[in-house]
């Protein structure tokens, strides 16, 4: 295992050691062990930079696998790396944020900090595999870790709503990703992300290639929070500020990001990839935008603003999707819509970031985050202020910020929509470019209100939990460097273009060049009278008339029903689902194991027999079958007779009895068949099954005197003589129709070979499949346990019973 391996792993190993730190270090806060992870890994993948952008890619294989072509394989090329930088840089600035926001005498902080270093380990995993398997364990131990960050206030009923919707879409979407992984393995025959992207011509025309595509886009939108799958991430702002901050700006919700912009070289050759980014994405940022203005809560204003946000690097990943139908790079216009998703990437990692941090300090100094009690804070919090300016502004896509420029990149993006001459874009192309100024418009009207109603106006104090005040220097460190990177990339913004933003296109964009010629991004403030221009003009001046006149037309956000909204479908469907159950469970789940029977021997009867009609399998050939005996024909009888005295006798010890003799019989059959080990654990399981039955006699039901109606007793042969039916016949053709050789030639050629055992049975049981038997063993293990504790408590309580008598 290489050095990066175990770089990428260390939080979880670290995870390990967070419980004993916190229990006999209680002196020191958690989070200043935990903080000198994130930072030893950003200045390590630092050190990668100069690789990255000389075109160079490190790639360490650890095999795992190898039978399955599942790989431990890292890949770190400009994209990962800009991911694993995002992801320990702001871990860094959350974990230092997170030391004086979160007590370490009221909260659990052990927990907390093993749930963000599961979700640290696996963000990194994520972005850094390049086998499509091992991705997908990492993405879902995101989903989990999430899960438990988000619902770390458990005893919060909206923490625990948040933290089961977010698992319950994201996990859906996972599974979707899992099939559409299966499919891409199906056509090109490898899990490596490399490999596909090599092989690109196999896999065109491919039936599967659709359902594939599909499949993986479910997989992230779900987990970036496109439409209509967003709403899972309002919900999880019940979640610590720090977890906003870290999860919901710059990580979680770029994982859904980073697998399109990944995947891009693998499918943008599909029409449906361009359409159902690029649409899905635009209308997500005007979706997220328009709902983020009626909101009153900080966190839900930053909540649906990064929904808006994501929809709008989602739609430019689509839009850059086409430069990939080009393999060059001159006069290539839709580059530039790839360059400013990057862009924004890191913008939005800063802005986003700072802005959480911010309302979690107004949160933890005044006592609340509604913006109908907030307001002249600005004397009382002037560096708390300061940074709600950059980062608001620079959300709101105004000059000198950073979020100006990627904003401006985007309208020329959305722009050149309109020179394309694919798609039939020439007819509905122009819904790009002015849905994406309407939901910037939107953008910048929720960025002044979450600065302005927060920041000026009437201080009301009246309506504060807390006397209001600047919080403490270690929590503004983090979004002040964050608010001063935004400002850092909005007047030297082409620091990013060679080290972090060229590299990373070239991973997203590895056909385009190959014939000659290089990336070329320049990033300024001034490009001369262009439509961009005008309408980031238009945005502002329309942005702030709406801001001004809010209370005139915010009347519209009332007209939409809450039953139509999807929130409100996904709670009825939850509900109807449960009710559902509740009711088919209440159907089925009678209590009476000869029901149970029932339904499982009519689905097995019903399904098998259909299947051997519908395959026309019947065969019957007894040319090789050994002749029936003297003693087989008696020992039959015997089974046979003993099985119907089980069935007939109305004597509890009779039953049992007869019972035992099918058993006894069976081993019989297994020593006339030369089996001898079967046959005394046969004899062993029958003796014990006959003792506990036994031993258990008094306590067993009656059974019951009185006659049933003959209904029930025809109903009762059918089912029992069509089971009877096809487990003969199945046993009779599958004997007659042999499709490839029986496994049990295997076992005789490699029994002494391969495992060293001579007896072929106990080969099986310990190496063959040791898996299997370890199993059994643990489950049979957790029976017993159960049976004990069950046994334990009702001892328990009976001996309670008899005290209180007492």
């Amino acid at each position: 295992m290489s050095l990066l391996h175990l770089f990428v792993l260390s939080p979880f190993l670290f995870a390990i050691l967070i419980p004993f730190l916190y229990r006999y270090v209680r002196k020191v806060h958690t989070g200043w062990f935990v903080l000198v992870l994130p930072v030893a890994l950003f200045l390590y993948f630092l050190q990668f930079i100069k690789l990255t952008s000389n075109g160079e890619e490190v790639i360490r294989t650890f095999e795992w696998i190898p039978s399955l072509d599942i790989n431990f394989t890292l890949h770190v090329d400009g994209l990962g790396l800009l991911f694993a930088l995002l992801i320990t840089g702001i871990g860094s600035l959350v974990t230092l944020y997170s030391i004086y926001y979160l007590s370490k005498d009221k909260e659990a902080l052990h927990n907390f900090y093993v749930y963000l270093l599961l979700f640290m380990g696996a963000m990194l995993g994520v972005v850094l595999s390049d086998n499509l398997i091992v991705l997908y364990t990492f993405w879902e131990i995101t989903s989990l870790s999430s899960f438990l960050l988000i619902g770390y206030w458990y005893k919060r009923e909206k923490s625990q709503y948040g933290a089961q919707k977010s698992m319950l879409i994201t996990v859906f979407g996972g599974l979707a990703l899992l099939g559409g992984i299966i499919l891409l393995y199906m056509m090109t025959g490898t899990f490596s992300i490399r490999e596909m992207i090599a092989n690109l011509d196999s896999i065109k025309g491919d039936a599967l290639f659709l359902p594939a595509l599909i499949l993986v886009l479910l997989g992230a939108f779900t987990k970036s929070a496109q439409f209509p799958f967003h709403i899972w991430l309002p919900d999880a702002m019940e979640a610590p500020t720090p977890v906003s901050a870290y999860l919901h700006s710059a990580t979680m919700v770029k994982a859904g990001i980073y697998l399109v912009a990944r995947l891009s070289p693998v499918f943008s050759d599909h029409a449906a990839w361009f359409i159902l980014i690029s649409t899905f994405g635009i209308f997500t940022l005007f979706w997220g935008s328009f709902s983020a203005v009626k909101q009153t809560d900080l966190k839900g204003i930053l909540a649906f603003s990064t929904v808006s946000q994501l929809g709008m690097i989602m739609s430019l990943l689509g839009v850059g999707s086409a430069s990939l139908h080009y393999d060059y790079l001159e006069n290539n216009i839709f580059i530039v819509a790839i360059t400013a998703a990057i862009f924004h990437l890191i913008n939005h990692a800063t802005f986003k970031g700072s802005l959480f941090m911010v309302a979690g300090i107004v949160d933890h100094e005044t006592g609340t985050r509604d913006i109908r009690k907030l307001g002249g804070l600005m004397g009382i919090m002037p560096v708390t202020f300061t940074i709600a300016l950059i980062g608001s502004f620079s959300m709101a896509g105004v000059p000198p910020f950073n979020g100006f420029l990627s904003k401006e990149m985007f309208l020329t993006g959305m722009v050149n929509v309109l020179k394309m001459d694919i798609y039939n874009l020439e007819t509905w192309g122009l819904l790009f470019p002015v849905i994406a100024w309407v939901g910037s418009v939107f953008t910048f009207v929720y960025s002044m209100i979450l600065f302005f109603r927060t920041f000026t106006g009437k201080l009301q104090s009246e309506k504060l939990e807390k006397k209001p005040h600047e919080a403490p220097l270690g929590m503004l460190i983090s979004p002040v460097i964050l608010a001063s990177l935004a400002v850092i990339f909005g007047f030297f913004p082409n620091i990013l273009s060679s080290t972090l933003i060229i590299p990373a296109m070239k991973s997203i964009l590895p056909t385009i060049g190959q014939n000659g010629g290089e990336f070329d991004v320049e990033i300024k403030h001034w490009h001369g009278f262009t439509p961009e221009l005008f309408m980031t003009i238009g945005i502002i001046v329309i942005g702030t008339l709406l801001f001004i006149s809010i209370k005139k037309w915010s009347r519209i956000y009332t007209l939409f029903p809450k039953k139509l909204s999807l929130n409100y479908l996904y709670d009825k469907s939850l509900l109807g689902s449960e009710t559902g159950s509740n009711q088919l469970m209440k159907m089925f789940m009678t209590g009476y194991v000869r029901d149970y029977l029932l339904y499982i021997f009519t689905f097995f009867a019903v399904l098998l027999l259909s299947t051997l009609f519908v395959q026309n399998a019947f065969s019957i050939n007894v040319d090789d079958v050994a002749p029936i005996g003297l003693y087989e024909v008696i020992l039959s009888l015997v089974a046979v007779g003993g099985a119907v005295i089980t069935v007939v006798t109305k004597q509890r010890l009779v039953a049992i009895i007869a019972a035992g003799v099918v058993g006894y019989t069976v081993s019989l059959f297994f020593v006339l068949f030369r089996a001898p080990d079967l046959a005394l654990t046969q004899l062993v399981v029958e003796t014990i099954s006959v003792a506990l039955f036994l031993l258990c006699f008094f306590h067993m039901p009656e059974i019951s005197k009185k006659q049933k109606k003959f209904r029930f007793r025809l109903t009762n042969f059918i089912i029992s003589a069509l089971v009877g039916l096809v487990v003969t016949t199945f046993g009779i053709a599958s004997h007659s129709e042999k499709l490839f050789n029986p496994i049990s030639e295997y076992f005789v050629e490699n029994s002494y070979k391969k495992a060293g055992g001579e007896n072929i049975v106990n080969v099986i049981l310990v190496d063959f499949r040791g898996f299997d038997t370890l199993f059994e063993i643990t489950v049979l293990g957790i029976a017993a346990f159960g049976i004990f504790a069950i046994i334990k408590l009702r001892l328990t309580k009976r001996g309670e019973r008899e005290h209180e008598g007492k």
